[in-house]
């Protein structure tokens, strides 16, 4: 199967190469050539940038298009245009989230939860306010432009080795360093994860079944919280006396403290789309890792993995002394 990869070097596109490669398939590669310099030889590299070099496609057609960096509608447009062949030459997946759902979901809630809708013209700027209603007109225009089987994929946080965002490998490297670990507001509030390899091959095997619909990508099942997640972390990774201390969600917004600074914390926000339900992408195939399984590795992988934006352990001390001294 000839399968086209728009990315397929960064993170979730690599993975997704890493299966298609395995399986056998023939791939080309549609990227900017700055991510991974030497990566998969035995595939066919396409070096451009998609807003503005897709002429190098050359109206050909492959099986099977798979999307992992389309964030604006006329993105879609612009690729549908480029390929060749009945609704753009193969099948279309559409890697997207699962914030393009309204707010308050009911945990559990499935494929035909009410979304997010734009109010006005089409934004062209991509921000944490415009992600998924961007993503909801991409899903739209994937299915306008592709037909009724394209294969839209709705994950929550990816996780796995080359996570280039550092927001779980955070937790896992900073839990495997011991001592008083902050952790971030409410214990209960939801969270859900997916390994970005388990994801990919699944994609890969739909993709290679000509399978459209839309599908959660997620895993565990609800109800499953933050709380659950750094306690799963510790039981894998965490020396002799690691404790988590729980600390306001006002006092850490009182100390300037974020979403980027603590990652995957929603700030005390609305976290009800992490509350998906997996079972129609669990009977098409997806069967993810144990997450314990994916934290030894990932830890495994990336023990000196680091992002700049996250608090210093500095910080994290003075506040720590901070919420106990109030």
């Amino acid at each position: 199967m000839r399968i086209l990869i728009i990315g397929g070097t960064r993170f979730v596109g690599r993975h997704i190469t890493e299966a298609a490669l395995a399986a056998g398939h023939e791939v080309s590669l549609l990227h900017r050539g700055r991510t991974g310099p030497g990566l998969f030889p035995e595939a066919e590299h396409l070096i451009a940038d998609r807003d503005t070099g897709l002429a190098i496609l050359g109206g050909r057609a492959w099986d099977a298009t798979i999307d992992v960096s389309a964030y604006l509608p006329s993105q879609i447009d612009a690729l549908a245009d480029a390929v060749a062949g009945p609704a753009g030459g193969g099948g279309y997946v559409f890697v997207s989230t699962t914030a393009v759902y309204a707010r308050d979901q009911k945990p559990g809630f499935t494929e035909d939860a009410p979304l997010v809708e734009t109010g006005g013209p089409v934004p062209e700027t991509v921000t944490s306010e415009t992600y998924g209603p961007l993503k909801v007109l991409c899903e739209r225009t994937a299915a306008e432009r592709f037909g009724p089987g394209t294969l839209v994929v709705r994950p929550t946080y990816v996780i796995g080795p080359h996570d280039y965002t550092g927001r779980f490998t955070y937790w896992v490297n900073r839990i495997a360093r011991g001592g008083e670990v902050l952790a971030p507001g409410d214990p209960s509030a939801a969270i859900q994860v997916i390994d970005g390899r388990d994801m990919a091959s699944w994609i890969v095997a739909m993709a290679g079944r000509g399978s459209g619909g839309t599908f959660h990508a997620v895993s565990p099942p609800p109800p499953f919280t933050f709380g659950d997640m750094l306690e799963q972390i510790a039981a894998e990774v965490a020396p002799p006396g690691t404790t988590l201390t729980w600390v306001d969600a006002d006092f850490l917004h009182a100390e300037g403290q974020d979403g980027r600074s603590l990652p995957l914390w929603a700030g005390g926000g609305d976290t009800s789309a992490n509350t998906a339900d997996p079972s129609a992408a669990r009977a098409a195939g997806l069967d993810p890792r144990p997450f314990r399984q994916s934290v030894r590795e990932i830890r495994a992988a990336e023990a000196d993995y680091a992002v700049e934006t996250t608090i210093t352990p500095e910080r994290e001390a003075e506040i720590l002394s901070a919420w106990h001294a109030r």
